[in-house]
């Protein structure tokens, strides 16, 4: 293919390179991140623009930071979101917290843990690696073992591992890493939103998330909230934080009502995020976590009849992602490609280990409707019939409406 400049003006005329592909498909989003937007996340994108210093947005933050702190549940002041993606929150808290040298716990049950450890490494900390099979969750005893071998004063976890879709008690492991006097670092990309985190009452030092999962906000914000011990613990470094960017120290006196310049806010992105949170608040925190759980024991009964199986047990599940086994003789892809083509509903393959071997669906803010757990159960029998697979028609549907029912 050969390329070319485009003339002045192209790329903003309509047959142009970008206006040739027309408007995107409209699908529904039940992978594990991104979600639908709700019409008014959707609109807050095409308010005007102000720069990142005018005053309505410097008061917008503030009350973003204040959403913010009810979301995680903390009354910590250093509560904020990050300009990137969900990743970007991981990054920002090993590289903040760790330096050369330094002992750091890992839970490792999935993908995101093994992530982790990636970065631990990079920063020249001296990881210990707390292992659990794939579908499982850590053992908080293991865990306890493992800060008292390594003396380390942070451990870190995923709370939802969206590769595995289990959910991690947390209760146990913060006993233990209070009990060595270590900061718990919580993975919360797939889980905040959808999934009661008490930050406070159960005693995490830092925890992190993305916008467009369970909150319903597009892409390119890593909300993110730190104790005071663990801003004394940044502040206290021996050597400054590696990256000036990441530098957490400064993200929060940008987001204080100090708001020292930093960087160039994403505007647009951060209206969306307030009006995703004041939907969130409208509906009520219990509210949306019992919506969430609904949702995903009605899927999960349907999924079920259709004779597909889950990953974890049902003790450790996530709400927010149910991670499906692809049954034998069925090809897992092709089952995505019909729910894509001829439904618009998409849901993702499996990670790491599980690629071809599992569905990951997500049941996650405004996503999680009635009305796609139906069409997501109806679109599988169809899906999985022409290869082979025949579960009673109509069993899915009904097995759903069944829970649906006992709900009402």
């Amino acid at each position: 293919m050969s390329h070319q400049t485009p003339a002045p003006g192209a790329l903003d005329a309509p047959g142009g390179p970008v206006g040739a592909l027309g408007n995107p498909p409209e699908r529904i989003l039940m992978l594990p991140g991104p979600s639908n937007l709700h019409p008014r996340v959707r609109q807050a994108l095409g308010a005007p623009l102000v720069g990142h210093k005018d005053p309505y947005f410097l008061e917008l933050m503030e009350r973003v930071t204040a959403q913010l702190r009810c979301l995680f549940q903390t009354v910590y002041s250093a509560t904020f979101a990050l300009p990137a993606t969900g990743g970007s929150g991981m990054d920002a808290a090993l590289i903040n917290l760790l330096e050369p040298g330094d002992a750091v716990v890992v839970g490792v049950c999935g993908f995101f843990g093994e992530r982790m450890v990636d970065i631990a490494q990079r920063v020249g900390a001296r990881a210990t690696v707390v292992q659990s099979p794939w579908g499982q969750p850590l053992d908080p005893e293991d865990i306890r073992r493992a800060l008292e071998r390594s003396e380390a004063k942070v451990v870190a976890v995923v709370h939802g591992e969206t590769s595995t879709g289990v959910c991690q008690p947390l209760e146990e492991i913060a006993h233990a890493a209070r009990a060595q006097g270590a900061l718990l670092v919580v993975d919360a990309v797939a889980s905040l939103g959808g999934v009661s985190l008490p930050c406070d009452a159960l005693g995490v030092d830092v925890c992190f998330s993305g916008s467009q999962k369970c909150l319903s906000a597009p892409p390119g914000l890593a909300p993110i909230t730190l104790s005071p011990a663990a801003m004394a613990r940044i502040l206290g470094r021996r050597q400054r934080v590696p990256s000036f960017y990441f530098d957490l120290t400064l993200h929060a006196r940008y987001w204080s009502t100090e708001h020292i310049y930093h960087h160039t806010a994403p505007v647009l992105n951060v209206y969306a995020l307030h009006q995703a949170l004041c939907l969130i608040e409208e509906e009520g925190l219990e509210a949306r976590f019992a919506r969430h759980r609904l949702h995903a024991r009605a899927a999960t009964a349907g999924l079920e009849a259709l004779g597909l199986h889950l990953l974890p047990e049902p003790a450790h599940r996530l709400a927010s992602v149910l991670a499906v086994l692809v049954p034998e003789g069925v090809a897992e892809a092709p089952v995505r490609d019909v729910l894509a083509t001829e439904f618009q509903l998409d849901i993702s393959g499996g990670l790491g280990a599980y690629a071809g071997r599992l569905w990951r669906i997500g049941i996650m803010g405004h996503s999680a409707q009635r009305r796609n757990v139906a069409l997501l159960l109806n679109g599988l029998e169809v899906a999985l019939r022409r290869q082979g697979y025949h579960p009673r028609p109509g069993a899915a549907l009904e097995a759903a409406e069944a829970v649906y029912a006992g709900a009402g």
